[in-house]
C-alpha cells in the first residue's frame, strides 16, 4: 500500500531542500519563486511504498497564480495521505497563514517547524506543543539542510496517514464571522462534501467564484449566502475576503504569542547585513561589484587557466606539463629564424624551418591531446579523406570547442549557485524591484532573468508566474538578453581576442557584457512600455527575504551541475549535430560548375562552399556592423541554433581556413577573422548576445506566448534591437578611433536619436477603445 505525502509551504521554506534529503531527488533549490512551478514526485529513500509530491511554494490556496492552482487542485481533488506543511520557523507569522488554510482541508496535517537551528541561533525560542494545540495537528522540529529531525517527520507523518486522522484546529475567529460561517455551513451542507465543510464555507463567505462554481449552489441559497456576507461586510466596514484575510492574522497573533519567545538580543546578523546589502544607497553598486568579481573569476582567471588547459587536450595538440617555459623559448627563437629568412627572401630556408618546429615531448612531459590520437587512429585504418575531415575538423574542432569552456561554466556557476543558496539573490530581486519599477518594469520579471544566467529555457517558463498579460509577454521578450550559460564561451572569445587586440588587460569585458543584457532590458523596458501594446503600471512585487545562511557544499554543486548538465547533453546533441551540418556546409559546394568534396588543393576551395554562398548572401546586411566577410556572418547564423555553435563554428572555420598561419589559437584566429578590429569584435559580440535566442527558447516562447504572432514579434524585436546596438558600437568605435564617418555612421545617429526620444518622451496617455466609443457617444447625445 502507497502513502502520499504531499509537501506544502512558502517559497524559501526550504521544501524542495528537504524533498532532495528525503527522495535523493537532484531537484534544483531556488530563492525565489517560480522555481518549482509544477509538483514533482519521488520515493521516500529507503522506503519505496512512500510517495512524496513537492508542490510550488505558495503563500496561500486563493486561485490566482498558477501555482496557487496546482497547490490546490493537487491537495482538494486529489487528495494525499497526509500533507507536510513546512514553515519556517524564522517567519511564523507570514508562514502560518497558509497553515491556517491547509489545517482547514479535512486531510491529516503534520507542520514541520523547518529551520529550526537558526531560531535557535538567534536566541528565540519556539514551544511546539503550544503550535500543536492551536492548529490541532503534531509539530516537528526539523532543518533540511542539515538533516535533522527528518527520519522522526516521515515516521509522524505515516502514522498520521495510517490512522487517517485529519487536522482539528481549535483557534477561531470573531464571533460575528463565526456566526456568519455557521449559516453559510447550513446553506450549503447538502452540496459540499463533509470533510470540506469548513473550507467551502469559507471561500463561498469570500465570494470565491471558483468555489461556488463547484458547489453550484441553487439561487436560493446563493441569496441567503448573499445577505450573509453582505450584513458581515457593513458590520466590519471592509469586504468579505479582506475581512478573513484579517481574521486570520489576527488568529495567527494570538497562536504566536503563546508558542514563540523572542530574544531581547537586538538585530539578528541577517538584519545588519540587509541593513548594508539592501540600503537604497549601496545595494547596487555592491550587486555591480559582486557581479563583476564572479564573471571576472570565471571568465578572466578560469579562461586563463583552467580553459587553455581544456582546449589544449580536448580540441588542441596536448599538454606539455613541464618544461612549458623552454619550450616557449624554443618556439618564439624559431619563429624569429623564420621571420629573418623570409626578410631574406630565401624562400628554400624558410620551407626547411616550417618543418623543424619544436616538438614539444622533447622538453618535458608531454600528453598528446585528442585531435593527434584521433587523427593516428584514423589515418592507421586507412579512413577516407572526407571521414577524417568530418570528425577532426568537424566533430572534434567544433564539439571539442564547446566543451572546452565547461571549466568557465562550472566556476561561474558555482559563485552563483552559492549566492543563491546563501539568499544574496533573493535581495537582488528585492533592489532591483525599485529600480526597475521606474522604467516601467515589476520586480517579478528580475526573477526569470536571474534563471536566465543559466539557461533561456527555464527563465521563459518561469513567466508563467507574472499574471500581468503585459508584463509577462515583455519579460519574455527581454528576459533571454542576459548572458545564459550558452552565450559565456562567446564572451570568452570576444576576451580572448581583445586581449590580442587591444591589451593584455581586458578583465572589464565580461562583468560589461553581462551589465550590457540588464541594460538592454532596462532600455527595452523603458521603450516598450511607452507603446499602446505594453502600456501601464508593472504588477506589484512581494517576496519574502530569507535568512543569510551558508549552504550545503552538496546543493552547491548539485545546482551548477544541472545548470553545466543541460549545456554538457547540448553539445553531445544539438552542437554535435550541427557541427555535422557546418562542416558539410563547409566542404560542400559547387566548383568549376558542378557539386563535389571540396578538397584543400583547390584554389581557394573555402569560398566555393555553400557555408561561404550562405554567408555571402547576408554579408552586406551585417557590413555595417563591422563583420561583412562571410566567415563572422556564417557563425552568426549558425548560433541561432544554439549560442555554443558560434564558437563550435569558430572552431571549424579557422582550423579549415587558417590563412597560411603556422599555429592560430581560437582566440587569435577568431581575433584575424574579424579584420583585428576591437569595435567589429565587440559588436559582433553584442550581436549575438542580445539577438534571438537559440531554437529551444524560441520553441519555448512559442508555448508561453500562446501566438505565433507575437512569438515572430519577440523574435524580430530582439533582432532589430540586437541589430541597433551592434551598429551603434562599431560605427561609434570606428568614428572615435579613426574619425571615419559614413552613410552607415549617419544611420547609427539616427538609431541614437530615435531611441532617446522614445526613452526620454513623456509616458503617452493611451485612450481605451471603449472609453473612446463612451465619449464619442456622450458628445453626439450632448449635441442632440
Amino acid at each position: 500500500m502507497q502513502i502520499r505525502i504531499a509537501l506544502a509551504g512558502n517559497p524559501n521554506c526550504g521544501k524542495t531542500t528537504m524533498f532532495n534529503v528525503l527522495t535523493g531527488s537532484a531537484q534544483y533549490v531556488g530563492n525565489w519563486p517560480g522555481v518549482t512551478v509544477e509538483k514533482k514526485e519521488g520515493y521516500c529513500k529507503g522506503d519505496k511504498s512512500i510517495v512524496i509530491t513537492d508542490l510550488p511554494g505558495v503563500y496561500s490556496l486563493s486561485p490566482y497564480s498558477p501555482e496557487e492552482i496546482v497547490s490546490r487542485d493537487y491537495l482538494i481533488e486529489e487528495r494525499p495521505d497526509v500533507i507536510v506543511n513546512l514553515v519556517d520557523a524564522t517567519n511564523l507569522e507570514r508562514n502560518l497563514y497558509l497553515t491556517t488554510q491547509i489545517v482547514n482541508l479535512g486531510l491529516p496535517v503534520v507542520v514541520a517547524l523547518n529551520m529550526s537551528d537558526l531560531v535557535k541561533k538567534n536566541g528565540n525560542v519556539v514551544y511546539p506543543e503550544k503550535l500543536s494545540e492551536q492548529l490541532g495537528c503534531p509539530v516537528v522540529e526539523t532543518s533540511a539542510l542539515k538533516n535533522e529531525g527528518l527520519e522522526h517527520l516521515v515516521d509522524v507523518a505515516v502514522s498520521l496517514a495510517k490512522e487517517k486522522r485529519p487536522a482539528t484546529p481549535s483557534f477561531s475567529f470573531d464571533a460575528e464571522v463565526e456566526d456568519a460561517l455557521s449559516e453559510i455551513e447550513e446553506c450549503i451542507g447538502e452540496f459540499s462534501p463533509k470533510h470540506l465543510l469548513r473550507w467551502n464555507a469559507i471561500k463561498v463567505f469570500e465570494g470565491e467564484e471558483r468555489t461556488i462554481d463547484a458547489l453550484s449552489l441553487p439561487p436560493d441559497a446563493l441569496d441567503r449566502v448573499s445577505k450573509v456576507r453582505t450584513l458581515a461586510e457593513e458590520h466590519f466596514d471592509d469586504d468579505a475576503e479582506s475581512i478573513m484575510t484579517s481574521e486570520r492574522y489576527d488568529a495567527i497573533a494570538h497562536i504566536v504569542d503563546g508558542a514563540l519567545k523572542k530574544s531581547a538580543k537586538g538585530m539578528t546578523l541577517t538584519q545588519k547585513i540587509d541593513r548594508v546589502v539592501t540600503n537604497r544607497w549601496l545595494g547596487l553598486p555592491i550587486f555591480v561589484l559582486v557581479m563583476t568579481l564572479v564573471y571576472y573569476l570565471a571568465v578572466s582567471v578560469g579562461g586563463g587557466v583552467v580553459t587553455d588547459w581544456a582546449n589544449d587536450g580536448i580540441s588542441g595538440d596536448g599538454w606539455l606539463y613541464t618544461g612549458g617555459a623552454a619550450y616557449e623559448e624554443a618556439v618564439a627563437s624559431w619563429e624569429e629564424s623564420i621571420a629573418e629568412a623570409e626578410a631574406a627572401g630565401d624562400g628554400a630556408l624558410v620551407d626547411q624551418l616550417s618543418e623543424e618546429e619544436p616538438d614539444p615531448s622533447a622538453f618535458g612531459l608531454w600528453i598528446p591531446g585528442l585531435t593527434p590520437i584521433v587523427s593516428g587512429a584514423l589515418e592507421s585504418i586507412g579512413c577516407a579523406a572526407w571521414l577524417q575531415s568530418l570528425v577532426v575538423d568537424g566533430i572534434v574542432a567544433g564539439v571539442g570547442a564547446v566543451i572546452g569552456f565547461i571549466p568557465q561554466m562550472v566556476i561561474l556557476f558555482v559563485m552563483l549557485s552559492f549566492l543563491e543558496g546563501c539568499g544574496y539573490m533573493a535581495r537582488v530581486a528585492f533592489i532591483m524591484d525599485r529600480i526597475f519599477r521606474k522604467f516601467g518594469l515589476s520586480g517579478k520579471s528580475f526573477i526569470p532573468m536571474l534563471i536566465a544566467s543559466g539557461c533561456g529555457v527555464p527563465a521563459v517558463m518561469a513567466t508563467k508566474t507574472i499574471e500581468n498579460e503585459k508584463d509577462r509577454r515583455m519579460t519574455i521578450m527581454t528576459t533571454t538578453m542576459i548572458p545564459c550559460g550558452a552565450k559565456l564561451p562567446i564572451i570568452a572569445l570576444v576576451f580572448g581576442a581583445l586581449a590580442g587586440q587591444v591589451s593584455d588587460d581586458v578583465w572589464w569585458v565580461a562583468p560589461m557584457f553581462y551589465f550590457m543584457g540588464v541594460a538592454a532590458i532596462i532600455v527595452s523596458g523603458i521603450m516598450l512600455r511607452k507603446t499602446r501594446m505594453f502600456a501601464g503600471e508593472a504588477t506589484p512585487f512581494i517576496m519574502e527575504l530569507p535568512q543569510y545562511h551558508l549552504p550545503t557544499v552538496r546543493s552547491v554543486l548539485m545546482a551548477m551541475w544541472e545548470r553545466v548538465r543541460s549545456y554538457i547533453i547540448k553539445a553531445g546533441t544539438i552542437i554535435f549535430l550541427s557541427t555535422i551540418v557546418i562542416w558539410f556546409l563547409m566542404n560542400f559546394g559547387f566548383y568549376e560548375g558542378s557539386f563535389t568534396l571540396l578538397d584543400s588543393e583547390m584554389d581557394d576551395y573555402i569560398q566555393y562552399s555553400f557555408m561561404a554562398m550562405l554567408g555571402s548572401i547576408l554579408a552586406p546586411l551585417f557590413a555595417p556592423l563591422g563583420f561583412g566577410d562571410w566567415q563572422s556572418v556564417a557563425t552568426s547564423v549558425t548560433g541561432l541554433v544554439a549560442k555554443e555553435n558560434v564558437v563550435a563554428t569558430v572552431g571549424i572555420i579557422t582550423s579549415l581556413g587558417d590563412a597560411g598561419e603556422a599555429d592560430p589559437g581560437m582566440w587569435e584566429a577568431f581575433g584575424a577573422m574579424m579584420g583585428g578590429s576591437a569595435p567589429a569584435i565587440m559588436a559582433f559580440c553584442a550581436f549575438n548576445l542580445l539577438c534571438a535566442p537559440c531554437f529551444a527558447a524560441i520553441g519555448t516562447i512559442r508555448r508561453q506566448m500562446a501566438s505565433a504572432k507575437w512569438t515572430w514579434f519577440a523574435i524580430g524585436y530582439m533582432t532589430v534591437f540586437a541589430y541597433a546596438v551592434a551598429l551603434m558600437i562599431y560605427q561609434f568605435g570606428m568614428f572615435f578611433s579613426t574619425g571615419s564617418f559614413t552613410v552607415a555612421t549617419a544611420f547609427a545617429v539616427i538609431v541614437l536619436a530615435g531611441m532617446l526620444f522614445q526613452i526620454f518622451r513623456p509616458m503617452p496617455r493611451f485612450e481605451d477603445k471603449r472609453q473612446k466609443n463612451d465619449r464619442l457617444v456622450f458628445a453626439y447625445g450632448k449635441e442632440q
